[in-house]
């Protein structure tokens, strides 16, 4: 049964990163204390946390530190050790998502082959431990072909388009196939790049939330668009699927399902991430419930909030300019926030590195068309340099 005094909930997020600072500020609205574990005594989240623990993920006494502080944890990453967080639950510790289905969605290939297992429309993929394999492979699937590393990869890293015959042994090499784990995608040439994000109640309640657009450049999410420009028939099929992955796993919060939609109007799922995710950022200004209130409201037992789109919105996201190594500066923010309809986040990483993600931008406007105009004049003027 879950517990209706949600007043004196207190949460645990593993992870103090941008993600699990956006948590924190719903969770502060509703009198919730959050303490967070992280290896950097200066995350984002650390200007907000009610406590902080500073150790790595995989810190098993660490972990149930963080545990005995808090009613329920919660993580803002895939990558922490699902070994430690069992020990948790078997110690009947309230954790979400569960350690059985984190350990399925870390790795890409058996996240793959459990959805396969439901009839979830997926490309072809195959499992690849040598380099051979990959010729056997593209055999029957052709050039292109994506190698793609099973565990860890993120933002295009622990990627590798295969083009040539030529480009195998190196891609088999950059992704360590001799000691990581791959897998083979035959490559869909698809027309758009579409997001669903779910929320999962303690009750098993579903929330939906708007089909999201996604552009990504360089492997990076660059801009995300909603209502996305598709068919009703296209949005009702991609909302159908997403509510079939969120019966498979065992979670409670947010799971964002990526899909591809085809120019046969198929829609086949990509990856899915049981977390909040970069693509729902534009909940926060442009949906009734932001993806980042919804997972608190369902991690401690309460109702889900209303997901209804208020008004188009596009979301840019903000990388740490070329060639700028060193102390976070922000450039252009006065300006960027003169253009009408524009909400700034910057996320507080003290550090600046080249494409890392420090900050969106969001537009709101009448229509979509009208937001991402108002999402470009703004970006213009935003940089994120070193001192």
């Amino acid at each position: 049964m879950i517990n209706e005094d949600f007043i004196s909930k207190r949460v645990g997020i593993i992870g103090g990163g941008q993600l699990g600072k956006m948590m924190i500020n719903e969770a502060a609205k509703m009198g919730i204390f959050t303490a967070i574990l992280d290896p950097s005594e200066d995350c984002p989240a650390s200007c907000l946390a009610n406590e902080k623990i500073v150790a790595s993920f995989d810190d098993k006494e660490a972990l149930l530190e963080l545990a005995k502080k808090v009613d329920v944890l919660t993580c803002e990453f895939e990558h922490i050790s699902t070994e430690a967080l069992r020990e948790l639950e078997e110690k009947e510790y309230n954790v979400y998502p569960k350690s059985n289905s984190l350990k399925i969605i870390q790795n890409k290939y058996n996240q793959k082959k459990e959805l396969q297992k439901y009839n979830i429309p997926l490309g072809d993929f195959i499992e690849i431990k040598k380099a051979h394999d990959i010729e056997l492979a593209i055999e029957k699937f052709g050039y292109p072909a994506m190698l793609k590393s099973a565990l860890g990869g993120y933002d295009g890293k622990g990627n590798s388009l295969i083009k040539t015959k030529e480009d195998i042994s190196k891609a088999f090499t950059e992704l360590k196939g001799d000691t990581m784990p791959l897998y083979l995608e035959k490559y869909i040439p698809y027309i758009k790049e579409i997001s669903v994000l779910c929320c999962i109640g303690r009750d098993k309640e579903i929330a939906i939330y708007p089909v999201a657009e996604n552009v990504h450049k360089d492997s990076i999410l660059f801009e995300t668009s909603v209502p996305a420009a598709i068919s009703s028939i296209v949005e009702e099929k991609a909302k159908n699927i997403a509510r079939e992955v969120c019966k498979i796993f065992d979670t409670a919060g947010i799971l964002c399902i990526e899909m591809f939609l085809t120019e046969a109007g198929e829609v086949l799922v990509n990856e899915v991430a049981p977390r909040p995710h970069n693509s729902g950022h534009y909940t926060i200004e442009g949906c009734i419930t932001s993806q980042f209130e919804n997972h608190i409201r369902a991690i401690v037992g309460l109702p889900l909030g209303k997901t209804d789109l208020i008004t188009p919105t596009v979301m840019r996201n903000i990388l740490g300019e070329p060639g700028y190594s060193g102390e976070t500066f922000v450039e252009g923010a006065y300006e960027a926030l003169k253009v009408g309809g524009t909400y700034l986040h910057i996320y507080g990483k003290a550090e600046t590195k080249p494409h890392r993600k420090m900050g969106h931008i969001t537009a709101v406007g009448e229509t979509v068309e009208q937001a991402k105009e108002r999402a470009l004049e703004a970006s213009k003027f935003l940089k994120v340099i070193s001192k």
